[in-house]
């Protein structure tokens, strides 16, 4: 039962000191002293996440037999088992913008990689005139932007930039980011967790790279400038507020402790680098480590809106720790070699840990009565199927959390052949209360995401 006391905090309170300004996660105490019948009036916001992964996958070991709640899990898709009430597996939908038209470039990557979430046929370019539409992620943002510190977050696990061309025929900004504000303004992605960890809780107004360095070289915590307004605090507040204000904290400082850990492991002297690397030298950490920041960042609602790519099309990240040295993107034209499709396989299935963890990590945070995933709305896939042949269709596709209880999970939901992947985005915007008339290709909405 939650106990609310007469000290009444607004829903965007923050620790402020020097060079922090520390939001705080959803209280007990930011909800005002109830009367008889009254409602809570700040309850826990919806998010929006979109997590992408490159190069598709190997359909026979994602796309499970059988429909609706029957279903069982493939063996790219068994990381989730803890998850499967929460987890709607959706096949049959179709990016076609991302289809090569007659007298195209080759590459076809661009293409699917720009499409993904505008559902728009790119324009070709290897240099400036870039040219996609809107993202669903920056259409959620233009609202719910008005209420956050940060309209949106576009994080990814490998260096990239907007400039050049990295396809045949194709600039760098349709692979490099999923994120379109306008037909014409690509998002850059951040990767470097230091970068993303000062966005979030380093003080907005204050870029002196002298105090940033001295922070570094005596390993001073960001919160140690708050510590005094958190004590104080945490003296107004309920024993139950107490608890969650001092995990939290506890959680920002681990992420920041292990931020210092990779740059102190990089090799590099932070003493002369305003921005330390401090990504560390594995995936699995470095993919753990933004995901807890983009717990940390839904948790203290500085954004409501973030995609992440694991990857981006055309990568040659290699995976040694799972016995793939192999590069991925030449490994994805595999020509249906036995042996290349199971490396697939396992690289399918790493990625599908780090999924796990994200939505463990999400539901053991509380968040009002229920948990972090209870009020998420995450998107998982990738723009293609097959990737020997770039098919942009039957792709494979997952929704899971809560939704904030407009998502029913525990199934296996099949369209009929043809529905456009942006129909599913008009009714994900529909269910998280964004109006849109259209994105890209759309015809309308599908209707089997809940029976709420």
């Amino acid at each position: 039962m939650r106990i609310i006391r007469k000290l009444s905090l607004p829903r965007r309170t923050f620790l402020r000191g020097l060079g922090a300004a520390i939001g705080l996660p959803l209280l007990d105490s930011m909800a005002p002293a109830l009367s008889a019948g009254s409602a809570v009036a700040n309850p826990p916001a919806n998010r929006l996440g979109v997590v992408y992964v490159p190069h598709g996958a190997v359909m026979e070991n994602w796309t499970p037999a059988a429909g609706g709640a029957d279903f069982e899990l493939t063996p790219i898709l068994k990381p989730l088992t803890p998850f499967r009430d929460r987890l709607l597996v959706l096949t049959g939908l179709d990016n076609e913008p991302a289809v090569s038209l007659p007298g195209e470039p080759a590459g076809g990557h661009g293409r699917i990689g720009g499409a993904f979430l505008t559902g728009v046929h790119v324009k070709p370019t290897e240099g400036a005139g870039v040219e996609a539409g809107v993202s669903l992620d920056q259409i959620a943002a233009a609202q719910y932007g008005q209420h956050t510190q940060l309209a949106s977050l576009e994080l990814a696990l490998e260096a990239t930039g907007l400039s050049g061309a990295c396809d045949v025929g194709y600039s760098c900004a349709y692979i490099n980011t999923l994120s379109w504000r306008n037909s014409t303004t690509p998002l850059p992605t951040e990767n470097n967790p230091r970068a993303v960890f000062e966005r979030l809780f380093g003080d907005q107004e204050s870029t002196d790279p002298a105090e940033r360095l001295r922070r570094i070289r005596t390993k001073r915590s960001i919160l140690d400038s708050v510590t005094r307004k958190a004590s104080r605090l945490q003296a107004r507040i309920g024993a139950g507020d107490r608890n969650k204000l001092a995990e939290y904290l506890d959680a920002v400082r681990d992420v920041e402790r292990r931020i210092q850990i990779a740059e102190t492991q990089s090799g590099r002297q932070a003493a002369v680098l305003e921005r330390p690397a401090g990504i560390p030298g594995s995936f699995e950490e470095h993919a753990k480590l933004m995901i807890d920041l983009q717990v940390l960042a839904y948790r203290s609602d500085l954004t409501r809106v973030i995609t992440f790519m694991m990857g981006r099309e055309l990568s040659q990240r290699t995976y040694p720790e799972i016995g793939v040295p192999d590069p991925h993107h030449p490994l994805s034209h595999h020509q249906y070699d036995p042996e290349k499709l199971e490396k697939l396989t396992r690289v399918s299935i790493l990625h599908m840990r780090m999924f796990a963890y994200f939505l463990e990590k999400l539901r053991s945070t509380p968040e009002g009565d229920g948990s972090l995933l209870d009020q998420v709305t995450l998107l998982y896939g990738s723009g293609m199927s097959d990737s020997d042949l770039h098919t942009p269709r039957n792709l494979p596709i997952l929704v899971a959390g809560g939704g904030a209880g407009r998502l029913k999970g525990g199934r296996h939901v099949r369209f009929a052949e043809g529905t456009p992947l942006t129909n599913l985005y008009m009714t994900v915007l529909s269910q998280l209360g964004v109006p849109a008339e259209r994105i890209g290709d759309s015809t309308g909405q599908v209707e089997l995401l809940s029976d709420v």
